[in-house]
């Protein structure tokens, strides 16, 4: 008994041949624009009470 197989096909032929993909994963998502991926913001007026010294502030983080 003889075993027979099939000639090898490039895998252009195969390709050709294969069953048609689903449109959903034929084509790539829209290309976003670096322009719309920053957003921009006014800055803040520094507040002078946050960055104050205390001379205490030592105490109230360690002792209490």
């Amino acid at each position: 008994m003889t075993h027979r197989t099939e000639p090898r096909k490039s895998p252009q032929e195969a390709a050709e041949t294969a069953a048609p993909r689903p449109s959903r994963f034929s084509h790539l998502p829209e290309r976003i624009r670096p322009q719309d991926t920053v957003e921009t913001r006014p800055a803040t007026l520094p507040d002078p009470a946050r960055d104050r010294y205390s001379a205490d502030e030592w105490l109230v983080r360690y002792c209490l």
